[in-house]
């Protein structure tokens, strides 16, 4: 199969399965932001916060290490996944045991000490998340598309139907029938806690599946295959931590840095993570590129045309994110209804956010100069950077401007990371990336959109026909400058 045509279907399955699943599980925000009040909501974003950052650490970076190992001649792929999958095992189960030790004084840190069973909860949740990172990296290494993306489904489904039961069925039933057992064990005072619980009975489930992968994996701790690894992969911790940063650190500290009492703060953040929900679309297109981008440039690094290849799914991928980013911002008054009403004053930063989610696609591209030079330690020291800036604007700007001060920085932080990683893989992995088109589409997109608003705030368009106008202009500069040429060519 032709390389680019086999990475567009696997990205298709993959962003496929995510778009259909996230999707759905995206429809649960509406029942949140309708169930819970702001300040509630925060909290559940808050602990999500964190999660992105515990799920970098507790992975270690090896599902890029075992996508790097198992190529080379000189390690045995089977040995590489088994002595992995060992050592992520007594990681996470040492992970939750620390977590049950300081259970209580942790809780108190973090002001939740009446409910401790939250980060336990939580503990769990991500230690199945790493124990199986493996597995699906497996699955994705071998192709086994399908599989990923059907066992991925299936954890979504669960969750859905786990947080309908627990939020909408088991209300009305205990209504119905107070006398009945499941008034005994239903505590309408569980209140967001009955999320954390689908959500592990969820993870729990998709372990379950994962059984063909795991079952019959010899313990193994062969230094002589975990050292390289780990001299690789460690390097990718670090990338990742700082990406978590990137993406989380304003959900973990806006409740913090906001100049308001507790409750306002939390009442801001839940906000702020609803809006942050509307740049969905945005980040699945980026996390299925992901999926499928990673195994594909390392088998095809080797190949005399790679550079050229790499280039081209760059251009495309710019098309395709510019696309996502107009079909979201002039369609709002559509996407505004996924949340309560309560939660649409965060709506300004719903562009800035998925302009930043661009940049992080941008990046992602970028990252073949360190993974397949093997400077990951110099990648490490670009997402250091990133996050160092991303620190330092939250903390100047929140205070001045709220979570839209979150936002410019998540921004900022992606540009910055996108111009330096730009710079240093000309040095060291050069590839002739179109810059001129890249920065026109990007240009039509913003200048589109900003027209859109002009005509609505100004002439009072209807929305739906200026944002189709502005859509349409956008797919008919496409596709006479890049489809129709490529469609000549084959």
């Amino acid at each position: 199969m032709n390389p680019l045509r086999q990475l567009v279907s696997q990205t298709a399955i993959y962003g496929l399965s995510s778009i259909i699943g996230r999707f759905l599980n995206y429809l649960l925000v509406p029942l949140y932001t309708y169930t819970f009040s702001a300040g509630e909501y925060g909290v559940v974003s808050e602990f999500y916060a964190y999660a992105g950052f515990f799920a970098v650490l507790l992975v270690f970076g090896l599902e890029t290490g075992y996508f790097r190992f198992r190529q080379k001649a000189e390690y045995d792929a089977d040995a590489v996944y088994h002595n992995a999958q060992s050592f992520l095992t007594i990681a996470n189960l040492a992970f939750v045991g620390a977590i049950g030790y300081w259970l209580q004084p942790l809780a108190d840190w973090l002001r939740y000490p009446d409910h401790p069973e939250y980060l336990l909860w939580f503990a769990c949740i991500l230690a199945l998340d790493a124990f199986t990172a493996l597995p699906f990296a497996r699955l994705r290494a071998e192709n086994r598309a399908w599989r990923f993306a059907g066992i991925k489904m299936t954890e979504i489904f669960v969750t859905i139907a786990l947080n309908l039961f627990f939020l909408l069925a088991c209300p009305k039933l205990v209504s119905l029938w107070p006398d009945a057992p499941l008034a005994e064990l239903y505590d309408s005072n569980m209140g967001v806690g009955y999320i954390f619980i689908a959500n592990l009975a969820a993870s729990v489930f998709k372990s379950m599946l994962l059984l063909p992968q795991l079952r019959a994996i010899p313990f193994r701790l062969d230094w002589r295959i975990l050292a390289p690894i780990n001299r690789y992969s460690l390097p990718m911790v670090v990338i990742g931590f700082a990406g978590m940063v990137n993406e989380m650190l304003d959900r973990a500290i806006l409740k913090i840095m906001l100049p308001y009492d507790l409750q306002t703060n939390l009442k801001m953040l839940g906000i702020y993570g609803a809006c942050y929900k509307l740049s969905i679309l945005m980040s699945l297109f980026v996390q299925a590129f992901r999926y499928a981008g990673e195994p594909f440039f390392f088998s095809y690094a080797g190949r005399a045309d790679a550079k050229r290849t790499y280039a081209l799914v760059m251009q495309y991928f710019v098309i395709a994110g510019v696309f996502i980013f107009l079909l979201v911002t002039l369609y709002i008054d559509l996407f505004k209804y996924f949340i309560g009403e309560e939660f649409r004053a965060g709506l300004p930063v719903v562009p800035i956010l998925l302009l930043a989610n661009l940049l992080l696609g941008i990046y992602v591209n970028l990252s073949v100069w360190y993974k397949l030079s093997d400077r990951t330690g110099l990648g490490a020291w670009v997402s250091l950077a990133g996050a160092a800036l991303t620190v330092a604007l939250n903390i100047w700007w929140i205070p001045l401007w709220g979570y839209v001060g979150s936002a410019w920085a998540t921004f900022a932080c992606y540009f910055f990371m996108v111009c330096l990683s730009w710079l240093l893989g000309q040095r060291f992995y050069p590839v002739a990336y179109p810059l001129g088109k890249l920065a026109v589409y990007v240009a039509l997109g913003l200048t589109l959109y900003f027209g859109n608003r002009h005509l609505l705030e100004t002439y009072a368009w209807n929305p739906w026909l200026s944002g189709s106008l502005g859509l349409a202009i956008y797919l008919a500069v496409v596709a006479v400058f890049d489809l129709r040429p490529l469609l000549r060519r084959r």
